[in-house]
């Protein structure tokens, strides 16, 4: 494959959805290898896995023992290691198909068990941009000599074979739409404002265990030594262990890098991640889900709970969407650690307070149906172009 003026290149965008960033791709843009591995109904084998790492390594400069990713497109933390392929879905009640790629800093490794919320809400948006939706705006008027509209698009993530509802706005240029990024939205860990881009996660329960309790439980016990931490096992969106962080030492007023730093605490979090996954029926190995999420009381008026979420062992400056979105729903859960700790003073939504802020999220809940989870975003285009894949290994991933 040849683009100048690299000589081996693939079309590309770089957005930042949310709090997070990564690398799209069109799968009709992407090698023929590449297009029939996720056209295929069965997962990738072992040979078509370690090839989709390879390629997706040199994408984000992975792997880098110093942390950085300064030889690819990556930011040197998890949040800033990812990517999306995207394509028109085949099935009547779905516009665009996409799947999630994590991609290890350090050594490279390719995850693609889970679903990343804040990515999502780029999703819609890049769509538009690629000319992959079929369908027309609605609510169409002239904003200063502008024809804008709204845009409603149902994606189904395949990592969960889940579907969401985004909903943002769109302007014409010439024959065509695209996404219209200037707005007034702001959310907590982004600088600047943008439009506003609502996702709503359908029937999110039982993303990868069969139901929302894993266990059946609202509380399970799990042995880490010679002490048992109490934790709410929670699958909606994405699984999520969530646990007192009281209980393990830790207080609401310490940072992420404070956390960071105490490399005993991160090992035993991870102890308690591992069995917990296993609890639920995971694989302990992969390390992008379960993740776990320390609670506190709501450091603020305003929240109904506060949360410190890790992420790749590594405490988050944010909440991942998908965990906030498990949160929100898990708060309106009785008997829930979650709905223990929340002051509910919300009644329909849960404001949740993280270390960069707070996330309101929405939940619907009929007689005990989990019928969707709702939350606001922005979402921004950095680059359209090619990006440069040259490696030692090119041959082989191209």
């Amino acid at each position: 494959m040849s683009s100048a003026p690299f000589p081996y290149a693939v079309r590309a965008s770089f957005w930042r959805g949310g709090t997070s960033k990564g690398v799209f791709f069109k799968l009709s843009d992407l090698p023929e290898w590449f297009q029939s591995i996720l056209d295929s109904e069965k997962p990738p084998d072992g040979a078509q896995f370690q090839r989709m790492e390879k390629f997706f390594a040199a994408v984000m400069g992975s792997p880098d023992s110093y942390g950085r990713q300064l030889n690819g497109m990556g930011g040197g933390i998890s949040s800033l290691s990812k990517a999306m392929v995207v394509r028109p879905s085949d099935q009547a009640d779905v516009d665009v198909d996409y799947t999630f790629f994590q991609i290890g800093v350090k050594d490279g490794k390719l995850d693609m068990a889970g679903n990343c919320g804040n990515l999502t809400s780029a999703v819609g948006p890049f769509a538009l941009n690629a000319g992959l939706w079929r369908g027309c705006p609605h609510k169409v008027a002239q904003v200063n000599g502008v024809d804008t509209g709204s845009v409603t698009m149902r994606l189904r993530n395949t990592n969960t074979e889940k579907t969401i509802e985004t909903s943002f706005d769109a302007f014409r240029s010439g024959s065509t739409w695209q996404y219209l990024e200037v707005g007034r939205c702001s959310i907590d860990g982004v600088p600047g404002t943008a439009s506003t881009i609502t996702l709503s996660f359908l029937d999110p329960e039982g993303s990868k265990t069969p139901k929302a309790l894993s266990t059946g439980n609202p509380v399970d016990e799990v042995q880490v030594g010679d002490q048992i931490i109490r934790a709410s096992l929670i699958d909606v969106s994405n699984p999520g262990i969530f646990i007192d962080g009281r209980d393990v030492g830790w207080n609401s007023s310490s940072t992420p890098g404070e956390m960071n730093n105490n490399q005993v605490l991160l090992d035993k979090l991870e102890l308690i991640r591992k069995e917990g996954t296993k609890m639920m029926g995971l694989d302990p190995s992969i390390s992008s889900i379960p993740k776990i999420v320390l609670l506190f009381p709501p450091k603020a008026d305003d929240m109904d709970i506060s949360c410190q979420a890790l992420s790749m062992e590594q405490a988050h400056k944010a909440v991942p969407v998908t965990l906030a979105l498990n949160l929100g729903v898990a708060c309106k859960m009785e008997g829930t650690i979650p709905h223990k700790l929340s002051t509910h003073s919300h009644e329909s939504n849960t404001v949740i307070g993280h270390p960069s802020g707070t996330l309101e999220v929405g939940a619907a809940i009929v007689d005990g149906k989990i019928e969707s989870a709702k939350l606001i975003r922005t979402a921004r285009c950095h680059m359209d172009g090619l990006v440069n894949i040259t490696n030692g290994e090119v041959s082989e991933i191209l």
